[in-house]
This record gives C-alpha cells, structure tokens and sequence, in this order.
C-alpha cells in the first residue's frame, strides 16, 4: 500500500494524500458539508469532525503534522486535538 499523508491547522484539514477509496469518499463527503478556502476560516461541523478522524485512523501513516507547531503527533493525539479545538 502506497504511503499518505495528513496535516492539520487550527483543528482542520490543511494537507493531505490519500489513495483508498475509502478515504476519497471521505473527503467528497466532507466537501459536500462544505468548507473554506483557508483552514483558518473553516467552522467543521461535528460530522465533519468524525470524518478527519476516521481519516486518521485509516491512512497508511503513523503519526499526523500539527502544521501549527510544526510537530508529528500520534493518531490519537491528532483525533484528540480534532474533536477539541474550537475556532469559535
């Protein structure tokens, strides 16, 4: 299986590279919900939220950048950042 790739800012998506079909879904779904042009700006829902998260959990990667503090977490500790971050 091909190597992915997912990066963070301010609680939401800012890169990625994904190859599943699976997760393709995901992110057609999450676009459908809608989303900004800038990470700064985007208000995800609370299914948008599940849906980094279960992103997470399937790429075929170890550890997620927290673009933010330029740092490689652990799945658990991006999906905890997830859920938790709040951008108002």
């Amino acid at each position: 299986m091909k190597s992915e790739y997912l990066c963070l800012k301010w609680g939401t998506l800012k890169g990625w590279d994904f190859h599943s079909k699976k997760a393709k879904k995901l992110l057609k779904e999450y676009g459908k919900i809608g989303q900004s042009c800038s990470a700064m700006m985007q208000k995800d829902t609370d299914r948008q939220k599940e849906i980094i998260c279960e992103l997470v959990d399937i790429g075929n990667f170890d550890e997620v950048l927290l673009d933010w503090d330029n740092k490689f977490v652990s799945k658990e500790k991006a999906k905890k950042y997830v859920m938790e971050y709040s951008n108002g």
